[in-house]
């Protein structure tokens, strides 16, 4: 298994999640990633989308909202990393979601590391 690791982007420091890590499937496995990112300093989590559980996408579970307050709570931020259209294919309230999400500044749904890179840049 290839651990996590912190880069810093744009002066943001980042805890980069291993595609083959623990899945990213209720508020346990949030406090997990939010605990390694304060060991680490880091003020984002990116977690590639491989990691995240499938059903954190149907909402009706509830895993998304849990595992999004957790963030907010612990003010750090999450960027879950990948292609998840597939899953907004299928749900207009994810696709809703993700698209309110990604106009703010602590939950983000990008499609690739150059994505999140381009997101901390600074405004020019």
């Amino acid at each position: 298994m290839t651990a996590n690791t912190v880069v810093t982007l744009h002066d943001v420091r980042v805890l980069r999640c291993a595609p083959d890590g623990p899945p990213l499937d209720g508020e346990g496995a949030a406090l997990d990633l939010i605990g390694d990112a304060f060991g680490q300093e880091a003020e984002l989590v990116a977690v590639p989308v491989e990691r995240v559980a499938a059903d954190f996408f149907e909402l009706r579970t509830g895993i998304a909202g849990a595992v999004m307050q957790k963030f907010v709570n612990y003010r750090l931020r999450l960027a879950v990393v990948g292609d998840v259209s597939h899953h907004v294919a299928a749900s207009d309230a994810l696709r809703d979601l993700l698209r309110e999400t990604n106009t703010g500044g602590h939950i983000w749904f990008l499609t690739d590391f150059d994505a999140l890179a381009a997101r901390l840049a600074p405004a020019r």
